[in-house]
């Protein structure tokens, strides 16, 4: 196994609701290679769950953030600014959309639920990299989370999977962008994973378990495979990768159909 030492690093973490999170996922691997790490989450009610699961690491610390409020990412990229002087990492894990255009038929969704699900979804993503771009050193790297529905139609996901295709598209031009700067940007694609914003997906238990039956490795992918893989992308290890998708599914998305 390659060390990586990221002492010195700084990274921002945004999106983490507990310990299940895919954002926790990879910052956890973050403070273990030795990077202060800041982590960001939506609304007080978090706070106290974020502080114990910070509290055992001296180089995290925790801030709320709305993202579709924008004095909200002022304050606490200013508190970055502050803190941190810069950022080398940042972490995307940030997605909503409301039950009830998940629950009923696509044809169906409203444009309120449209709006918030890209608000929320993508477009914070660039203006989460607009406000970071200052304060982003030369090699830095961006990474977001995804999901296969923006490629393939899975039933139930609904105007998420257009979020996560506009997402998507939006790491390329980002990357686009920001590769003059020499900053990277990535999408993780993950498998169906156990956390928080899975229980909003109706039929998730069967998706679940109907994906790993499907995968090439016989099972669902971990939360750890996903932070391992966001460690490399953001790392210098992956320091030719840049405007991509990246799988961490057990092999399920390459798979055309099961004969067994």
């Amino acid at each position: 196994m390659i060390p990586i030492d990221l002492t010195g690093k700084k990274a921002l973490v945004m999106g983490v609701t507990n310990a299940r999170s895919l954002g926790w996922a990879i910052g956890e691997q973050l403070l273990k290679a030795g990077a202060t790490c800041a982590f960001s989450y939506q609304g007080e009610r978090l706070k106290g769950d974020m502080d114990k699961l910070t509290a055992p690491h001296p180089n995290a610390w925790t801030e709320a953030c709305d993202v579709t409020v924008e004095a909200e990412l002022e304050r606490l990229f200013a508190r970055v600014r502050e803190e941190m002087g810069g950022l080398d990492y940042i972490v995307h894990s940030i997605a909503f959309a409301p039950r009830a255009a998940m629950d009923g038929r696509f044809i169906d969704t409203t444009p309120e639920d449209w709006n918030t699900a890209l608000s929320v979804s993508a477009y914070s993503l660039v203006s989460v990299a607009r406000h970071a771009e200052p304060l982003l050193n030369e090699g830095g790297s961006i990474v977001t989370l995804t999901y296969y529905a923006s490629q393939k139609v899975v039933p139930k996901y609904n105007v998420m999977g257009i979020a996560k295709a506009a997402l998507e598209a939006s790491t390329r031009y980002l990357a686009y962008e920001l590769g003059k700067k020499n900053v990277r940007v990535n999408a993780i694609s993950a498998g169906p994973m156990r956390t928080v914003a899975a229980r909003s997906i109706p039929g998730f238990g069967s998706m679940y378990d109907k994906a790993a039956a499907m995968s090439m490795l016989g099972r669902n992918a971990t939360q750890e495979e996903v932070g391992k893989l966001g460690l490399f992308l953001l790392s210098d290890l992956g320091s030719g990768i840049t405007g991509e998708v990246t799988y961490v599914d057990a092999g399920y998305n390459a798979m055309g159909m099961q004969l067994e």
